[in-house]
Parts: structure tokens; sequence; C-alpha cells
């Protein structure tokens, strides 16, 4: 029945850009033949899973035919003990990509307009056009959030605005002297949503989380995840922290049983796991230092980051790196789809990841 989906669907969703996850490994293997493969592209913890996690996942095998607690109710108690909130201030979801959606259901009318920087997280615009909202993209300056130009970009129909922090790609933070002149000029009805998926990395203490102001009141959430830093990627969750109020409202929409009984489990008991998270971010520090080191001597242009993954400029066309390092069996992710041509961005590994890559990648650009 031709035509059907044309004239059936609803018009939203032929204006979106499908997000662009990095190329998984098993497509390479199959693909080019490659049996060593390394994955450098989505910004896991090279680490795994802390110890503690698989314990608690495989403490929950002889339970797979029970649903899961669709109120989350174990986790939310070690949430609020590790934050000094109630249980009742916490949104669970699956991945924060679902929590992004549940907040753009809850919140976004086909006349709303959020505010984001640009390049930054794809999701907070796909979200908003799947609702029929508005976007508007607010280019970077020095490749982190311009918060000046974000608030003269606010109008009447702003709705929500989106503070990646550090940004995904660039790895750079916004300061609290910036985050505290931007609130302080805001709207009491606009929403700040403070994407923190990459806190747990951050060393620079000129970094404020947007923690701050929801206990001064402001309309905030807080997301986190356990996708990074926790390597608990393949389990699919994350977590926003709010007001009562907002959390009871996003609730509404959300599905029942949409956090599995596993990630549950494991989420709870990597919160335990300090050891695993220092080693982690140990591990991070010294791939960053090792790579800063090589890129210089190599004359590349990088930003500084503040996360576990560093956007450098190859002076090549990324496609073309990108596929060159594929035979090799390394993974990256090119910049052209955050319109960098000549960039790649690169997850920080282990010591013996990160020296293929910069092995590969010097034979690559010496060609």
């Amino acid at each position: 029945m031709a035509g059907f989906v044309e004239r059936n669907a609803r018009k939203e969703i032929f204006r979106l850009k499908p997000y662009v996850p990095g190329k998984p490994i098993e497509e390479v293997k199959r693909e080019l033949g490659v049996e060593d493969v390394i994955k450098m592209a989505s910004n896991e913890n090279p680490l795994g899973a802390s110890p503690r996690a698989r314990e608690a996942i495989q403490a929950m095998l002889d339970d797979l035919h029970i649903y899961p607690d669709s109120n989350c109710y174990y986790l939310k108690q070690k949430l609020a003990a590790k934050y000094e909130y109630g249980a009742e201030n916490f949104i669970i979801g699956n991945g924060s990509d679902e929590l992004l959606r549940l907040i753009a259901e809850t919140f976004i009318s086909p006349e709303d307009q959020v505010i984001f920087g640009h390049p930054s997280f794809a999701e907070y615009e796909f979200m908003t056009m799947i609702m029929g909202g508005g976007c508007q993209a607010v280019k970077l300056a020095d490749f982190k959030y311009d918060l000046p130009a974000i608030q003269a970009a606010i109008t009447e129909s702003t709705k929500i605005v989106y503070i990646c922090n550090p940004n995904n790609p660039t790895g750079t933070i916004v300061s609290r002297q910036e985050i505290e002149d931007f609130m302080a000029g805001l709207r009491d009805d606009v929403l700040v949503v403070f994407d923190e998926a990459y806190y747990e990395y951050v060393a620079d203490p000129l970094y404020q989380s947007g923690l701050e102001y929801l206990e001064r009141g402001h309309n905030v959430i807080v997301l986190r995840t356990f996708s990074k830093i926790y390597g608990l990627a393949a389990l699919r969750i994350g977590y926003g922290i709010t007001t009562p109020e907002i959390a009871e409202a996003v609730n509404r929409v959300r599905e029942p049983f949409n956090v599995n009984s596993l990630a549950q489990a494991a989420a709870a008991a990597a919160l335990d796991d300090t050891e695993h998270l220092k080693r982690s971010r140990e591990l991070n520090q010294q791939g960053k230092e090792y790579l800063y080191q090589e890129f210089e001597k190599m004359g590349l242009s990088y930003v500084p980051t503040e996360t576990n993954f560093i956007f450098v400029d190859t002076g090549r066309d990324c496609q073309e790196v990108f596929q060159q390092l594929l035979p090799q069996g390394v993974i990256v992710r090119t910049g052209d789809i955050f319109g960098y041509p000549t960039s790649i961005r690169v997850t920080i590994g282990s010591q013996t990841e990160n020296q293929r890559f910069i092995e590969n990648l010097k034979r690559i650009l010496e060609d």
C-alpha cells in the first residue's frame, strides 16, 4: 500500500535525524574479518563493570522469571543516601536516553522551544523534534557552552535549556561562575536540564554541578548515568535528580518495568564500589596525560578534556582516518557528524589500547 506511511505517520518523524552510535566491534569483525578489535568510540570504561556489580548480577540469575521492581525502590534508597535527598527526588530510566525522552514527553508541546549548545549530545534535538517542539542550537565558544549567548536566545516560548556539563563531544566544562551568572538571569518558568554523564571524571576545581541549584529551589533536573565510569553501558540505566513535583510529573509518562532487575541490582552494587571508581579515575588520568603528550609530539591540536575522551584535530579528512584505522582493529568517532570534518573523538582506553591507537594514527598521518 504505497504512501500509507507518508499519509498516516506523524509529520514530525520525517524531520528526525537518527542518532549515529559508535560502530560496534562485531560489525567491524564481520565486515573486515578483523578479530582483534578495540572500540575507542563510545566512551566506555576500559576496566569494565565493577566486581561488585558482577556479583550482584550473578545473584539475580535465579529470579529472571520475576518482573522487576517498577519503582526501583532499593536503588532509589541507595541514591537518596548518597546524595542526601529523599527517594521522591529521583527518576530512574533505561539510560539517559530514556530520561531525555520522558522529559520531552512531559514538558514539550509543538509551540515550545528548547535551547542547547552545538555541537552537543544529539538526543536533545531528537527528543524535542519527536514532540514537535522547536530547537535552537547555539554555537559553542572555544569548544564549550556559550551561556551568555544561550541566555540571549531565550524567548517567551523557551521551555527547556539543556546544559551538557562536561560537554560531549568536546569534553569541556562551563565554570561555576558562568553557571551562576546564567542562573541568576533566568526566568523561573524555564526548566534547566544539567546533563552530567561524565561528572565523575571531572577534576577541575572550577566545576559546579547543577545540584547546587536544586538545593536553592530552582527548577532543574540533573542527569547522571551508570554507563560511563561505572561500566554498565550494556544494562542501560541512568537517573535524574530533581524536585519531587517534577519527578512525579515525569513518572506519569514512564512505562512500568522500564528498568530491568539486573540493571537495578548492578547499579546499587556499583555505588558501593569506591575502589573501582578510584581505579577508573586513575587509569583515565594516566591515559589522558599519555595521549596529550603523544598528540603534542605529533603536532596535533586537541581540546583539554574533563571526561574520558579527547576531541583531537588530525588535520586530515576524519572519514579517511576512521576508515584507515578500522582494518587495524581500532574504532574511533568521526568529527564530521559534529561539524568538525578533520577531527575525531577518541575514548581514553587502557595503556595498551592507547598505545595501539597512537601507533596506528602515526602511521596513517605519516603516509
